[in-house]
């Protein structure tokens, strides 16, 4: 189709005219886009979904009868007890400036979510894209409810519900919300690029050396685990090592389970383990995926690699339990399943999918050793095997991630905002100083939670008593702790 030339004339007066509404366009305030508004909100919801029902089905169908419908209530309770801290005042902990004490947990500058309204925002991983800060607020109190919830695992079939619910409120307290400001809080890509360009754009020394401490400032506004250059897409350290380190001390300071040993103690119902397992596995694409925090490549990348790492560990877990135990179970295969999941948290985001894979085969078999051989070893009765799949799993993860991260291997890369401000460019890999800080990240996490999670549960035992008594154990939890059967037939 042919312009007459008044016509031409007019569509370029218009668009001159529209030049200074682009640069004003270009200037203004990032704006958050639907598509990733939208896949954040789906993303968290899968997330509640693999604390209620998934983990609840799948640590219910462990447990004996007559402690399902308490370990259904632990559950639930947890994730409904964190949601309202979080937003009193857990959020402002993990994701605000903590002054002095920035290092280790923010502030109260957005307690009671102070400041966090329909038009705020938070940032991504790049550069002039956000999402708004309801959907970042929401979608990180998913995890902090699940973290708790997972520790349940460790210390099933013993523990007072009360003093259940006050070590739970106690932990996030003291050990998730300050691990999390330490691994996950910094100031975001459009910050230390506006840093970095003043730097690059000042005309003499002093306007440089101004600069240049403006942004180190900046790069400085972030938590101790993340400015030692760890790497954790999606919680290896905050969710899973965390929660692992809680539950071998808790099961620990517990004892064992009266009969434990002596009597049979077989899961009540593999099939809702199995359900449980299946509803976390699909829950994990918006654990993991989510945690990009937009909808792009490295959120398919995340998404691919949780799907074949789980595979991968599933066959693992099935294969070596066949060969040792002479006969293939289902138990085994969705526990290689959740191994791979946690394996793969803090790497997904970083690896390729065939380092992926490996990743997720090592997982089944080294999982498979800490829940039988280990566990029989050193003989504590860590009821629902917390400690040999998030902990080790996670362990396992989190350094590998420092090793699968390099292109070489088919990783993504490091990257560097500062270089070319305002595009995040890919920065120079270094195995030594990339694995060395991701095993100062694991030694961190393992000594705060298990010296903060001894504690909590000494203080806990001294006010409410931990355990049940015998008598209480032997009737079952859910009559003796809540009155009531999760089956009447």
């Amino acid at each position: 189709m042919k312009f007459s030339t008044p016509i031409k004339a007019i569509a370029a007066g218009l668009a001159l005219s529209a030049l200074p509404a682009i640069a004003m366009a270009q200037d203004a305030a990032p704006v958050p886009n639907k598509g990733d508004t939208a896949w954040m909100l789906v993303a968290s919801a899968l997330v509640l979904m693999m604390s209620i029902p998934g983990l609840a089905l799948f640590y219910g169908g462990l447990v004996r009868t007559k402690n399902m419908l308490s370990v259904l209530t632990q559950i639930f309770a947890i994730v409904s007890i964190v949601a309202l801290l979080w937003v009193i005042y857990g959020y402002s902990l993990a994701f605000t400036n903590g002054g002095s004490l920035n290092d280790f947990v923010g502030g109260f500058s957005k307690a009671f979510l102070r400041g966090v309204d329909a038009s705020s925002t938070a940032a991504t991983f790049s550069n002039g894209v956000v999402i708004p800060e309801y959907v970042y607020m929401v979608f990180q109190m998913t995890f902090a409810c699940i973290t708790p919830a997972l520790i349940v695992g460790a210390i099933a079939e013993r523990i007072r519900f009360s003093a259940l619910i006050a070590f739970v409120v106690l932990w996030v307290t003291f050990v998730y919300f300050p691990i999390a400001h330490m691994v996950w809080y910094w100031a975001g890509p459009d910050a230390i690029a506006a840093a970095a360009k003043a730097v690059a754009d000042a005309g003499d020394a002093a306007a440089k050396a101004a600069a240049s401490a403006k942004l180190d400032e900046v790069t400085a506004d972030a938590g101790l685990i993340y400015k030692w250059g760890a790497l954790d897409f999606a919680g290896g350290t905050v969710v899973h090592i965390n929660a692992g380190i809680a539950g071998l001390v808790g099961a620990i300071l517990l004892g064992k389970r009266v009969g434990y040993g002596k009597e049979l103690m077989a899961p009540h119902s593999l099939t809702m383990t199995m359900i449980g397992a299946a509803l976390l596995w699909v829950g994990w694409f918006g654990f993991n995926a989510g945690s990009n925090l937009e909808a792009n490549g490295t959120t398919a990348l995340a998404f691919v690699n949780t799907m074949v790492a789980t595979a991968a560990a599933a066959v693992s877990w099935l294969f070596v339990e066949w060969a040792v135990k002479g006969k293939p179970s289902l138990l085994g295969m969705v526990s290689g399943a959740v191994a791979g999941l946690v394996a793969v948290t803090p790497a997904s985001g970083f690896a390729g999918p065939m380092g992926s894979i490996v990743l997720g085969l090592l997982a089944g078999g080294v999982c498979f050793f800490f829940c039988s051989t280990v566990k029989n070893a050193m003989g504590y009765d860590d009821s629902l095997d917390v400690f040999g799949i998030h902990c080790v799993g996670g362990i396992l993860g989190a350094i590998a991630t420092g090793v699968l991260v390099n292109p070489a291997l088919g990783g993504a890369g490091l990257v560097d905002y500062v270089a070319s401000p305002g595009t995040a460019v890919s920065a120079a890999y270094e195995f030594g100083t990339a694995v060395s800080a991701q095993i100062k990240a694991v030694a961190l996490t393992v000594v705060w939670s298990g010296v903060g999670s001894a504690i909590l549960y000494k203080v806990v035992d001294l006010v409410f008593g931990l355990r049940v008594t015998q008598e209480q154990e032997r009737e079952g939890l859910d009559i003796a702790e809540h009155g009531e059967r999760a089956y009447n037939y």
